[in-house]
């Protein structure tokens, strides 16, 4: 029986209809944080696969898989199941440049760049996104709400951004002691807010968000 809280492949199934072959899912992590990068990633899975589902049983969108060892296991099951996906990232300077919502496109871009640049046989023909648009992409895009939790393909990606970004918030943390990076992941919990009171911004804050931009007034 399959796990019902595995993300659905209905809507890959109908573009495969359609004429798509290579269906690439995006998601990004990291976007409502006060420090570290946006990361995004950019999956295709085999949809023609009739295991697809019971293979990656359990994949759903990642902020609903509470244990690190859990979202990372099956980080590795989608790497090991996906014809093709990369990594794209997006650090605090470009944030500050371009608004975390640009910054967040750009991320995607650059996932979608690895993608194509690691595994060019599967290209993708149709984006599917989280309610985000990439303005002058060429290629159609299908975007709504709540893609992780409605696409197995976008909640892979999720699961590959989100892994990701909390390796790298590991990073800093050992860098930048004092602000609970290994916990929170750079977002606005208690430990944060303490270490930023008692110890103000470092380099891997988001200098442009209001919670800094009060303490360097």
């Amino acid at each position: 029986m399959r796990d019902p809280q595995t993300a659905s492949t209905a809507l890959e199934e109908r573009y495969r209809d359609l004429g798509h072959r290579h269906i690439a899912g995006i998601d990004e992590a990291g976007r409502g944080a006060w420090a570290g990068p946006v990361v995004a990633a950019a999956v295709v899975l085999p949809i023609g696969d009739a295991d697809l589902r019971d293979l990656l049983a359990g994949v759903r969108d990642s902020k609903l898989i509470k244990s690190m060892r859990r979202r990372s296991a099956l980080a590795d099951r989608v790497r090991g199941l996906a014809l093709g996906w990369g990594i794209g990232e997006a650090d605090v300077d470009e944030i500050a440049a371009y608004n975390i919502a640009g910054a967040t496109k750009l991320a995607m871009r650059r996932a979608l760049d690895a993608l194509v640049g690691t595994f060019p046989a599967c290209a993708p023909d149709v984006l599917f996104l989280d309610h985000v648009r990439m303005e002058g992409y060429p290629l159609p895009q299908h975007s709504e709400a709540r893609m992780d939790s409605k696409s197995l393909t976008v909640a892979a990606a999720s699961l590959l951004a989100k892994t990701h970004r909390d390796a790298l918030m590991l990073d800093l943390d050992a860098r930048y002691p004092g602000y609970g990076f290994s916990q929170n992941k750079g977002y606005g919990q208690a430990a944060h807010v303490a270490g930023l009171d008692a110890l103000g911004v470092c380099p891997a804050h988001r200098l442009t968000f209001k919670p800094m931009m009060r303490r360097l007034l």
